[in-house]
């Protein structure tokens, strides 16, 4: 069955399946050559402390992307009929 709902709620949220990541994930990439610290979902420091290494190894490089990766998840809020059918 297929159906077009044009009015229902819906509730944004952390994604809290299981194996998801429960914090933020940090990671930092030079932007002069584009190395990358790699993602910790540990907090920033691991990604702010690569990055002052990798500029004392490289005293030219001193300018980092911040990249910051959270999961989220759309469910449907009570009224919508998603969420009665969800439910069975």
């Amino acid at each position: 069955m297929r159906a077009i709902i044009k009015a229902a709620e819906w509730t944004l949220g952390p994604e809290t399946a299981e194996g998801a990541p429960k914090a933020p994930m940090y990671e930092a990439e030079c932007t002069s050559c584009g190395a990358s610290s790699g993602a910790t979902d540990e907090g920033s420091l691991p990604a702010e402390v690569w990055a002052l290494k990798h500029t004392g190894a490289n005293p030219q490089h001193r300018t980092y992307r911040a990249i910051i990766t959270s999961f989220w998840r759309v469910s449907p809020a009570e009224g919508n009929p998603y969420r009665e059918m969800e439910a069975r």
